[in-house]
């Protein structure tokens, strides 16, 4: 209860939540549970807000994308057994795309023996579960314990490459009173830079290109300025991986915005003599096939010093955080300025593969294009988009959709889960209530995490849901065709998308042209809760 006076001796549940507002958190996402009572009990008195999704999975998407759209961790909070194995796809994706999610739940008592004994929720190791989708998962033993392994947690999330952390804590600790010993904080932490003379030789090689290329990657997201500068310094082409869309704006002379996927952009990239690539895995799901290679010089800038080595070797290593390297690395460098004839020519070079990589896939991607340019139309410049692993997003709006840095793209890229975009949506939109949301997905997708809509509709927040209807699994559709396959499995029954959005509290609507996907969206954009906006792939009229 709100105004619950805090304990001198407290049991492990406010140990947590002691832990987590002194980190910061002011928001976690999840579903209470018999055995997550006793830190539901001190969530509101030490004012952290809670966002209870209708899955664990959506809660785990959901702080997901808190954590993207804010730069903060997202908590998630589950119980036991199968709440905590419903998380563990979320926890993935968070794995994949290098995103600080912490992960907190009940464990089996503290002496549980080993031999199973029927005991609700039990499973043989929580931990050993989450170990092969996290960072780490730390099972605590005693009550001070708790301090100490929730700000391992966020030592990691600040001191290297943030990846999703699991903290189990024994259910009878939680309801135990104990000593909690001093706060445990994160120490205070400094960026890395790379060595002066890795700098140097980086700079010497970037001076000296006649054909310099930009790659960025999501790790690149806190540098977006120093993007551009060095870019313009440069005048190189900027091209980006799905999780790097918008660190660039997407409509300056030099990007090529998320165009890595194309053979045309891939050929160019091989054909530049320096290619200096920012948090980024250069790896298959960026590239949608294998690295291609590269015939000058690989500069890579990232924190996490095994990135040198993965994927495509680095010719120069720098090992740091992206936003003080490429501050000090364009220190090194002298510029041309933004209108000199390199910067004209590299313009040029950049419409000539815009309109390449478009005509690879003009045929394919019409009957999303026209949508998409509709939605952006009436859409702010700041709005955040969330995306599912569907046609509709990989195809069209990856490419086609226009971000800058003012806004953000969320899609779920490495370990590509469905159901990615509604929780996601409504995570961002808990974040930053004031902003416009709008969530894309596929009616595939949509039926992984469609009882969000639900949460949506009882948060009362605008928020549309654009969903390209085709009838089932188009993409796996379109592989069992290429095989020579009959279709299998892949064709679903047409669901009334808008009536169970109104059915669950929101709003539906059809739109069967791109002025009407406009006009709803439009509205949809100003109306409190979900509204579901259908719209049949088929090529516009």
């Amino acid at each position: 209860m709100a105004g619950q006076p805090r304990s001198a001796s407290p049991t492990g549940g406010e140990a947590v939540v002691r832990a987590l507002v002194a980190h910061g958190v002011t928001t976690a996402f999840g579903i209470p549970g018999t055995h997550n009572l006793e830190i539901y009990r001190h969530l509101a008195q030490y004012g952290i807000a809670h966002v209870t999704p209708r899955h664990e999975q959506g809660a785990g998407y959901a702080a997901d994308a808190y954590a993207r759209v804010t730069q903060r961790p997202g908590v998630a909070i589950t119980t036991t057994g199968p709440a905590l194995l419903n998380i563990t796809a979320a926890v993935g994706q968070a794995y994949s795309d290098s995103v600080p999610l912490l992960v907190v739940s009940p464990g089996m008592p503290l002496r549980h023996p080993r031999q199973p004994t029927g005991l609700l929720h039990e499973m043989r190791s929580q931990s050993e579960a989450l170990r092969a989708v996290a960072a780490f998962s730390h099972r605590v033993s005693t009550i001070e314990e708790i301090g100490s392994a929730v700000a391992r947690a966020f030592t990691l999330f600040r001191s290297g490459r943030p990846r999703p952390v699991h903290v189990e804590v024994p259910l009878d600790l939680l309801e135990t009173a104990g000593p909690v010993g001093p706060v445990r904080l994160t120490p205070p932490l400094s960026a890395p830079v790379p060595a002066g003379s890795a700098l140097r030789d980086a700079a010497e090689v970037l001076r000296a290109a006649r054909r310099p290329a930009l790659v960025l990657g999501g790790g690149a997201r806190s540098a977006s300025a120093g993007c551009l500068a060095l870019a313009e310094a440069l005048a190189a082409p900027v091209v980006t991986t799905a999780n790097g869309k918008g660190i660039v704006d997407e409509t300056h002379p030099l990007s090529l915005g998320v165009s890595l996927h194309s053979p045309s952009v891939q050929k160019w990239l091989a054909g530049c003599d320096a290619v200096l690539a920012v948090g980024t895995e250069l790896a298959e799901s960026d590239l949608w096939s294998a690295p291609p290679s590269l015939g000058g010089t690989l500069i890579r800038v990232d924190i996490d010093p095994a990135q040198m080595y993965a994927g495509l070797p680095a010719g120069l290593a720098l090992v740091g955080a992206a936003h003080p390297t490429l501050e000090a690395l364009r220190d090194e460098l002298t510029q041309p300025g933004t209108g000199s004839p390199e910067m004209r020519e590299s313009s040029a070079a950049v419409r000539e593969l815009r309109a390449a990589r478009d005509a690879e896939t003009a045929q394919r991607d019409v009957r999303w294009v026209p949508y998409l340019r509709a939605a952006r139309a009436v859409s702010a410049a700041d709005t955040i988009w969330t995306s599912d692993s569907a046609q509709c997003c990989y195809y069209g709006a990856l490419p086609h959709l226009p971000v800058g840095p003012r806004g953000r793209y969320l899609h779920p890229t490495g370990f590509g889960t469905l159901g990615y975009a509604l929780p996601a949506a409504i995570g961002a939109k808990t974040a930053y209530p004031g902003r416009q949301v709008v969530a894309l997905s596929g009616d595939g997708g949509l039926q992984f995490s469609v009882q969000e809509l639900a949460t949506a509709a009882q948060l009362r927040l605008p928020l549309p849901v654009v969903v390209f209807d085709n009838g089932g699994y188009g993409e796996i559709r379109d592989e069992m065709a290429a095989r020579g396959d009959t279709p299998m499995g892949v064709d679903l029954p047409s669901v009334d998308l808008p009536a169970l959005a109104r059915a669950y509290g929101g709003h539906g609507a059809r739109a069967d042209t791109p002025e009407a996907l406009a006009r709803t969206l439009s509205r949809a954009l100003r109306t409190p809760g979900p509204t579901v906006i259908a719209v049949t792939e088929e090529t516009p009229r």
